[in-house]
């Protein structure tokens, strides 16, 4: 995909540019908060899945609108509400969490070939947002405000006009990353002792706090399905459940919401070999609370 994205990369100034705003775009991306890990064994992901029916899908819909959020705004709140009710404490640090960014619009080359769904065409956006809870009490306010800064957040991210860029140097990252962490499972598995990690600073030198950029949990934001799945182009079939699914290395989680046969679905897909299950259990049910809370 990056290879298809206008990028003005080509030039050493113009790939001096793409870097330096890239690194500084990351530092403002500051999160203090991760979920427990505690590894018992092989990767196994399990989906939970909760939904909603009709009506209350309408009115949470309609209460989104009428605060100029989306469903999908909304629930970047809800998982940060959730969370300082999970954890309260740590609050001095905000809350990252990141999600995905459609990249084919932007795609050049065949027409035919970007619009196909054969491949993979996202980028990765993050929003911080406050870890703590008003001493008012006053959540809903506290929660809407949370959601329409999520939204804030997420239109500056596809508007940018580094979008392209960003993408580009996040997916040469991760691409690294993706590479180091396969030849450490390779020499693991291989029985080879990992060499010792090399010193990130000189002696003598004094070395620059660096904020942490921790994300809490990724987003899968699918929006509204029933847009995507002709319900009447196949009448003799009654489509009813969506199962979710996504590719998660050990350690993995990832919140999906979307809305489908008109009702709001929200699950939540995580390795449960590799989180402290009691953390992981509380979020989950502080999730579905806030919901019923906040949304309707």
């Amino acid at each position: 995909m990056e290879d298809r994205l206008p990028v003005n990369a080509a030039s050493r100034l113009g790939r001096a540019i793409a870097r330096t705003d890239f690194d500084l775009s990351q530092q403002k991306f500051i999160g203090g908060h991760v979920f427990p890990l505690q590894s018992r064994g092989a990767r196994h992901t399990i989906v939970p899945t909760i939904s909603f029916d009709r009506e209350k899908t309408k009115v949470m819909l309609k209460n989104c609108k009428s605060r100029g959020v989306s469903i999908s705004s909304a629930l970047f709140a809800i998982c940060n509400i959730a969370w300082a009710r999970t954890r309260p404490d740590g609050w001095e640090l905000p809350t990252m969490m990141y999600s995905a960014l459609n990249m084919r619009p932007n795609l050049m080359a065949d027409k035919r070939l970007n619009d196909s769904y054969w491949f993979i065409a996202i980028g990765y956006f993050n929003v911080v947002l406050p870890s703590f809870l008003p001493k008012s009490g006053d959540i809903q306010g506290t929660f809407w405000h949370r959601a329409r800064s999520a939204k804030t957040q997420s239109i500056k991210a596809a508007k940018s006009k580094m979008a392209n860029s960003r993408c580009w140097e996040m997916a040469n990252l991760r691409g690294t990353r993706a590479r180091v962490w396969a030849k450490e499972d390779d020499d693991k598995a291989a029985g080879i002792a990992a060499p010792p990690k090399p010193a990130t600073v000189a002696a003598g030198e004094v070395s620059k706090p660096k904020s942490p950029s921790k994300a809490l949990i990724g987003l899968s934001l699918l929006g509204n399905l029933d847009g995507m799945y002709k319900h009447a182009t196949f009448p003799e079939i009654k489509l009813h459940t969506l199962t979710t699914g996504s590719r998660q290395r050990s350690g993995g989680m990832l919140l999906f919401g979307y809305t489908f046969v008109e009702k709001l679905w929200v699950s939540l897909g995580y390795d449960e070999n590799g989180f402290e299950e009691e953390t992981v259990k509380l979020f989950w049910k502080k999730v579905i609370e806030a919901i019923d809370e906040l949304l309707l």
